[in-house]
């Protein structure tokens, strides 16, 4: 048996996918990129279209690549494979990487933690590769990798050919599937504990040091930029995958193939104001708010219990609409014991009839079985009565 509850809401659309958002995507003539060849423009948490221009084209994106170099990095990380405090021995081919590098020593032991600061900050060529045979035991194992992940991510034009992002053919994404990729990214905290430093010293073992500076001049330009993946080979042109974040709305902005570096900066500013001025996100069920109602329970040392929703859900839309969004709370039949944080239900909801997004519903507390003392009160007070 489920418990099904309806609720109206009169705050926003809810989190979904672009095509159910209920808004025009801006149109590409509108003077948002200068001399680019491709640009997106998306909302972090439902992933809607906000700004498009040849998303869909095939290019290359030099070092942006490296998002995906990351990603496999911190999926190793999540799963044990690997550890911050890992030491990696860089190899001949890691170390004798050319473009942007950190210098790594052949033969000399870095932590993971070090490499991958150095990949965000700096975008080191030498670093990605001794990750990338850390992970997979070779820099082409890890590509194959790179390439199911992005299959799996939905990146249908996508083909990794390196972890670099250096000129190697065949190799090409577009501006939609970068969105993809770095969405994803964004999910690891661990990203956001590189994506800020502006300036650091790397520090070889051998008592070198190498000076770090971000790639990404948003950090200093924009303050509500905390991270992005630079790129640039005379192929791609100037690239940029950006995050900017404003109240309850983070935005993600591509921008592929800019003329210069001044401009792919311009462009990707451009689109972060035109989206925190024209949209909105917010917050419809919060994880740390206990819902209105309480589930019930049986055998335990209490009836009913309290829960709230598993994670935040955040509706966006334009900033001139205001619709109306239901949603249906459908409780589990739950014996106890119940842990805190269990799921004992979900929550579905709808914009216009459609299901839009689904929130796990789980326990605010702790409820303990019944013992024989309980069953006896219980029955003690049926007899009272």
């Amino acid at each position: 048996m489920k418990k099904l509850i309806t609720i109206l809401c009169t705050s926003c659309i809810i989190a979904g996918s672009a095509a159910a958002t209920g808004f025009k995507v801006q149109p590409a003539e509108t003077e948002f990129i200068k001399n680019c060849k491709a640009a997106y423009l998306i909302d972090y948490n439902s992933g809607a279209c906000i700004y498009k221009e040849n998303e869909q084209k095939r290019i290359p994106i030099a070092s942006v690549c490296k998002v995906m170099t990351l990603t496999l990095a911190m999926d190793a990380i999540n799963c044990g494979k690997i550890a911050l405090s890992d030491t990696v021995t860089a190899s001949e081919k890691a170390s004798g990487m050319g473009g942007s590098q950190v210098f790594l020593g052949t033969g000399c032991e870095y932590t993971v933690d070090q490499l991958l600061k150095s990949i965000v900050v700096c975008s080191a060529n030498d670093s990605c590769v001794a990750i990338s045979e850390t992970v997979a035991g070779s820099e082409e194992e890890f590509v194959a990798q790179m390439n199911k992940k992005a299959s799996e991510l939905g990146c249908n034009n996508t083909l990794f050919a390196n972890c670099t992002g250096l000129p190697k053919e065949p190799q090409y994404s577009c501006a939609h599937d970068v969105a993809l990729m770095f969405r994803n990214l964004l999910s690891y905290d661990n990203y956001f504990n590189y994506s800020k430093i502006w300036l650091e010293d790397f520090v070889h073992p051998d008592n070198r040091t190498t000076s770090m500076t971000n790639t990404n001049k948003l950090i200093r330009k924009y303050s509500l930029c905390d991270g992005g993946k630079t790129g640039f080979t005379n192929e791609a042109g100037f690239c940029l995958a950006a995050t900017a974040k404003k109240d309850n709305m983070r935005l993600i902005s591509v921008v592929l193939g800019a003329d210069s570096s001044d401009n792919r900066f311009a462009s990707t500013i451009n689109m972060f104001n035109y989206g925190f001025a024209n949209y909105k996100n917010k917050i419809v069920l919060d994880k740390d708010v206990t819902l209105n109602d309480e589930f019930e329970v049986s055998g335990g040392k209490k009836s009913t219990f309290a829960v709230c929703p598993e994670r935040n859900c955040y509706v966006f839309s334009a900033a001139d609409k205001n619709p109306n969004v239901t949603y249906e709370i459908i409780a589990d039949k739950v014996k106890a014991p119940v842990e805190k944080g269990q799921t004992v239900g979900r929550i579905e909801v709808y914009k216009d009839g459609l299901l839009c997004d689904t929130v796990n519903v789980v326990s605010a507390e702790e409820i303990k079985k019944a013992n024989f003392g309980d069953y006896f009160k219980d029955i003690s007070k049926e007899w009272a009565i």
